[in-house]
């Protein structure tokens, strides 16, 4: 409803609306409805416009615009699409992701002062809303939030996620990481690359998210960026270029050479909200252009459209090298490096600008869906919300306000505030009776939302890693890559708090893939499994405090040995048995190997199963049932009770009765042969190795390697941090790993930090191994004899 008058402004287009396709004007005149005047050109230009383009139509007197198909306003669907960026920040422990996000916070206006992490008021970052994390100073869930920040005169959306950088706790990067478009990695200007900067590394070419690189804390003793950045070339193979030039050093750090402009820029004023551009510093004017100089270099290298305007032209326009950077970083050949610290609210300004920039928006981003009834056919998702809606709820949490919160990235259409959608894993359909945005543990209410946004689904139940759509198209997203837990625990709980025991581990295992619940069935002992003893102590001590379990009880942490055969050997079984009625007759011949060591990345389940039957002796049809035989017997190996990993199962011959012959008969001769021929084979028992990584002061570096060899562990490289810290690598067996926190504390004087994550899986020494067997058949023995 607007004024009518003769001097109509018709028309303004934005970008991401739905364009009506008739567009009516009626006018109330002196209380009688009549038709307005002819439309003008302009309308009827807008309503011949493509469906992409949003025209917004300023009208006049008692006029109403009346559209034959969703003329919504541009709020209601959200942001303009070009102007989204999802984005994630991902590092090692303790790099400042979390001090880094709480800035971009402030910046931005969404909150009105700074907290820290562990913060002397007591209040700490707003990210870290759980209390376990702002009582032990780490990020445990990765939270959400969303903000906006003005580069190049234009208002962009950030959806920010703040992820943990603790190895226990990878699965929240890895499904971050799998519905962002972008990423920032931060590296310690002291610590440099790390162990888990590595894993998140891998984790991000593994989904192909193009970065930012920001070197962080340039303001402690001992930091050097070129030392860092020698560190990310070589450990982690990237072509990074720095964009920045830090002025000063340490306690002296105030401000960054921007590399491209050519000038400098100082943080001012109250938590250096005041950003002063000033002329590069004459000390440091040609190490900016030797920068300058390398960065074009390198952009020429990675980019033929740039190599052209290098070539040809002696000096490059300041454009010319943003697009360069864009174009090659959306491309994952390059990141630009920035620098800062955010502790000291220095170049974080800097970073968002560089976000806006170079980061991708969903439109220059690739997704695919597999089709449902055939999930070998890939389909192609696009950012448009004209088309059926198709969305990936990657993460859920339970909230105090508003029960389950579902995180969802809309892929492709949009989503209103009642709109019926359908779960592809469960083919129910569910109503989003509210739809939020989250900021931290804040919830927001909004009408609906577009393809490529990040929202949330208050209220409905649904598990992690679940596709939505309006049923339109049969899609389901990929799913994220989910690592093996390493070590298990038994839980225990009262009488009293079973029903809240109960209810807690089914939310766990529906929070978060990598925590799995086990009941034994010949003892009744629930066993939790994780990707580490602070994984498990986490969900332990929520328990405690969440849903009130006082009576909760834990045995000793137990740790997830495999078996596997290191001899070729090969079978004949026959299974056959005569009952009253129709019998049981199947024959398989073949052979068991070893999986050999450079296959054995490409071999996720553990088994092979290869067939290589060349006549009819077996009709094809039981080979299925052959093959389930293999994989349910080698569940739990002959050794220890561990199931078998890289162990493949050849099927060469073998007979079948024409009247006797059935799927059972074949899946127990298969299992059969298993069982009569694995010692043939020399089983062998492995445990999980550890990748440790220990920084220390240099003081007590006797003391600390003494702890690491007095635990098996194998030190692989020594080598000086900074002045007065030493980082120790070294291959431990995670057997050996439990309690090790405290031993560290203990002998640094609580100095010491460590992080490990799982390499691989190894051979035992006999002699360990020769106790663990003897010890499991004295447990099969006395569960027999009892």
């Amino acid at each position: 409803q607007a004024p009518f008058s003769p001097g109509v402004r018709p028309l303004r287009e934005r970008g991401g609306g739905v364009m009506a396709t008739r567009v009516v004007l009626r006018a109330r005149l002196l209380g009688r409805r009549q038709l307005a005047p002819p439309l003008p050109r302009a309308v009827e230009r807008a309503a011949a416009a493509p469906s992409s383009h949003w025209c917004h139509l300023e009208l006049g007197p008692a006029c109403s615009v009346v559209a034959s198909r969703g003329l919504a306003s541009a709020a209601s669907i959200g942001p303009p699409i070009e102007t989204i960026r999802n984005f994630g920040i991902s590092a090692h422990i303790d790099s400042g992701k979390t001090t880094l996000t709480e800035r971009v916070l402030f910046y931005t206006g969404r909150i009105k002062e700074i907290h820290e992490v562990r913060g002397k008021d007591g209040v700490g970052a707003k990210m870290d809303s759980m209390e376990l994390e702002r009582e032990k100073g780490i990020t445990i869930a990765s939270a959400a939030t969303y903000c906006s920040w003005k580069a190049n005169g234009v208002n962009h959306h950030l959806n920010l996620i703040d992820t943990p950088g603790h190895v226990d706790f990878t699965i929240e990067v890895e499904r971050a990481l799998r519905v962002l478009d972008g990423a920032v990695m931060i590296c310690c200007g002291v610590g440099g690359v790390q162990s888990q900067t590595i894993t998140v590394d891998r984790q991000m070419k593994r989904y192909g998210v193009p970065r930012i690189v920001f070197i962080n804390k340039l303001d402690r003793y001992g930091s050097d960026p070129f030392h860092v950045l020698g560190q990310i070339r070589k450990k982690l193979g990237l072509t990074v270029q720095p964009v920045q030039l830090p002025i000063g050093e340490e306690d002296n750090f105030v401000g960054v050479c921007d590399v491209i402009s050519r000038k400098a820029i100082y943080f001012e004023g109250d938590h250096g909200m005041t950003r002063r551009i000033d002329e590069v510093p004459e000390n440091l004017r040609q190490k900016v252009d030797e920068l300058r100089a390398a960065l074009l270099e390198t952009l020429a290298d990675v980019d033929d459209e740039f190599a052209e305007i290098y070539l040809e032209s002696d000096e490059v326009p300041d454009d010319a090298v943003h697009a360069a950077i864009r174009r090659s970083t959306l491309a994952c050949t390059f990141s630009p490096m920035l620098m800062g610290s955010a502790y000291k609210n220095k170049g974080v300004q800097d970073l968002l600008d560089a976000v806006c920039k170079y980061l991708p928006s969903p439109l220059d981003m690739k997704n695919d869906a597999l089709n449902a009834d055939d999930e070998d056919e890939s389909v192609q998702l696009y950012s448009d919300i004209n088309k059926p809606f198709v969305g990936y709820a990657f993460k859920i949490q339970d909230h105090p306000m508003a029960g389950q919160v579902t995180y969802m990235r809309i892929y492709q259409g949009k989503l209103g505030k009642g709109d019926q959608i359908l779960n592809m894993m469960t083919q129910k359909k569910v109503a989003t009776k509210r739809l939020v945005r989250m900021h931290s543990n804040e919830v927001k209410d909004v009408a609906a939302a577009g393809a490529g946004d990040i929202v949330a689904i208050a209220g409905v139940e649904c598990d992690s890693g679940a596709t939505f759509t309006d049923g339109k198209q049969r899609v389901t997203c990929s799913s994220m890559y989910v690592p093996d837990a390493v070590m298990s625990l038994s839980v225990s709980a009262g009488r009293d708090d079973q029903a809240r025991f109960q209810k807690a581990l089914r939310r766990f295992q529906r929070e978060d893939p990598t925590f799995r619940v086990e009941v034994k069935q010949d003892t009744n002992e629930t066993i939790i499994s994780g990707m580490g003893e602070l994984h498990l102590d986490i969900y332990c001590e929520r328990m405690r405090r969440e849903y009130k379990v006082e009576s909760l009880h834990t045995g000793e942490p137990k740790v997830n040995y495999r078996e596997t055969i290191t001899a070729k050997a090969s079978y004949d079984y026959l299974h056959k048995r005569q009952t009253g009625g129709r019998g049981q007759y199947g024959k398989v011949m073949g052979y068991f190997e070893p999986v050999p060591e450079e296959e054995q990345h490409d071999n996720k389940d553990g088994i092979e199963f290869v067939n290589r039957l060349t006549g009819n002796e077996i009709p094809p049809n039981y080979v299925p049932s052959i093959e389930k035989g293999f994989r349910s017997v080698t569940q739990k190996g002959l050794l220890t009770g561990n199931p078998l990993i890289h162990v493949r199962c050849v099927l060469e011959d073998g007979q079948a009765h024409e009247v006797d012959s059935s799927s059972e008969a074949f899946q127990a001769a298969a299992a059969g042969a298993f069982e009569n021929f694995y010692n043939d084979c020399a089983p062998v028992v492995l445990e999980p190795i550890m990748q440790v990584e220990v920084t220390f002061p240099t003081e007590f570096q006797s003391q600390t390697l003494q702890t690491l060899n007095q635990r098996e562990g194998s030190i692989q490289n020594t080598s000086a941090v900074s002045g007065d810290t030493t980082m120790v690598e070294a291959i431990v067996p995670l057997r050996r790993m439990f309690g090790y926190s405290s031993e560290l504390r203990s002998v640094t004087q609580g100095q010491g930090e460590f992080s490990m994550e799982f390499k691989q899986y190894e051979q035992m020494p006999t002699q360990k191994q020769e106790e663990y067997i003897a010890q499991y058949r004295k447990q099969l023995y006395e569960a027999r004899a009892g």
